[in-house]
């Protein structure tokens, strides 16, 4: 039994940890620049992780993840709205944390229902990414209605702001679901059969 014990399950979210530091870290490997945003990747390893390891571990990665979006966004961002958002870290970190709670307790909850583990997966990785796209947009566009955030979406003026969220749900929130909802099962579900098979 020695996949289930709790060191392994530590090691394995250290070699998620360092593969979300890979992301963050390399050009073009976690954060895509379209224009004045970011597509992004990174969501798919938090959620896959919180699948494999659980609630908790993900909550962990998924904080992780957005403690260094903080941090990026101080010293390196990579579209022109990061430092004027993604310094507050009530947008940096907290969707990050709640993708992966929403991802795992979905599966856990659809499994025990007895959907098929790779459906399971599937939609646990939708649901991950539209929690991220919902919570970061809406914070947006409750707390940061402003000239200066206008200005870094190309917009004139704050009160277009919504409906430019709007497109960027289309064009970035749904693009970044589907690609989630696609790869997290071909990754997490061998893992995962790794991960709880007995020994």
């Amino acid at each position: 039994m020695i996949r289930k014990t709790r060191a392994f399950k530590l090691a394995i979210l250290a070699l998620f940890i360092a593969f979300i530091l890979i992301q963050n870290f390399v050009p073009l490997f976690g954060y895509i620049p379209i224009g004045p945003l970011s597509l992004t990747t990174i969501h798919i390893t938090v959620i896959i992780a919180a699948i494999v390891l659980g609630p908790l571990p993900g909550g962990i990665l998924g904080g992780v993840w957005g403690l260094l979006s903080l941090i990026r966004a101080f010293t390196a961002p990579t579209s022109p709205v990061e430092p004027l958002i993604f310094t507050n870290p009530l947008i940096a970190i907290l969707p990050r944390i709640l993708i992966a709670i929403v991802a795992a307790y979905l599966f856990i909850f659809l499994t025990k229902i007895r959907v098929k583990k790779a459906f399971a997966m599937m939609l646990a990785g939708l649901a991950g990414a539209l929690t991220n796209t919902v919570l970061v947009l809406g914070m947006i566009y409750l707390f940061y209605r402003t000239p200066e955030v206008a200005s870094a979406y190309g917009v004139a003026n704050p009160s277009l702001i919504g409906g430019l969220l709007l497109t960027v749900i289309g064009t970035n929130g749904i693009p970044e679901a589907i690609l989630a909802a696609i790869v997290t099962p071909v990754i997490a579900l061998p893992l995962y059969q790794y991960v709880h098979k007995a020994d």
